[in-house]
């Protein structure tokens, strides 16, 4: 009998919740490849641990850590800013978790983060595309408004919902956990969802508060 085939499951944003993610990979088909939707980093109480372990898994072949905006202002803040404790790396919970020595550790390979990964028939970046069909880390309604599936199926993070949804060819996965919501996988040829608990909110402002609240019918 022929061994079943590989299939995709699309991470969302981690935001630094090492418990859930060891949960998560806990329960997802070991022989399957994962794709983190980027913003592994920032915000959540073990920055580091996230992501030693993701980048073990990247090493390992198993996955594909895909850049996101926290990962991209990371890396500009540290190319920007050559001296340690400088106020712009100040503002950045993985630069103040992890100290000056450790984070520029990681530049190297923040930079080889892909923002884009390709599957068949969809494909997976942080928020979006731009109207020239480039990666926008980002971007929110002008793709979610526009998009019209050229591409084929587009899986994203960056704005926490509720639930995943689906609006048109646009499937959102980001469902919150760091604000106390569920870290979620999605499997884009099985339409299959995977959810574990987040850790209780670690913080929350109105913003993510009302994207929370606004549920998309899939």
């Amino acid at each position: 009998m022929a061994a079943a085939q590989a299939k995709h499951w699309v991470i969302g944003d981690v935001h630094g919740c090492h418990e859930a993610l060891v949960r998560l990979l806990a329960v997802l088909p070991h022989h399957d490849h994962l794709v983190f939707c980027g913003d592994v980093i920032n915000r959540g109480p073990a920055i580091a641990n996230c992501m030693n372990q993701v980048w073990d898994l990247v090493c390992a072949g198993r996955a594909t850590w895909l850049r996101g905006n926290h990962e991209q202002a990371l890396l500009q803040g540290l190319e920007q800013s050559p001296a340690s404790g400088h106020d712009d790396l100040l503002t950045i919970d993985t630069y103040r978790q992890l100290g000056d020595s450790l984070s520029r550790q990681w530049l190297q390979r923040l930079r080889q983060l892909p923002e884009v990964f390709q599957g068949e028939g969809w494909v997976a970046t942080h928020a979006g595309f731009d109207n020239s069909g480039r990666p926008d880390l980002h971007i929110r309604e002008p793709f979610w408004d526009h998009y019209d599936g050229r591409y084929g199926r587009v899986v994203v993070g960056h704005t926490p919902r509720p639930t995943v949804e689906c609006q048109g060819h646009i499937v959102m996965i980001d469902t919150g956990a760091v604000y106390g919501g569920l870290l979620s996988a999605f499997c884009p040829e099985t339409d299959a969802v995977v959810q574990v608990q987040g850790p209780r909110a670690v913080s929350t402002t109105e913003t993510h508060s009302r994207e929370l609240a606004t549920g998309l019918p899939c």
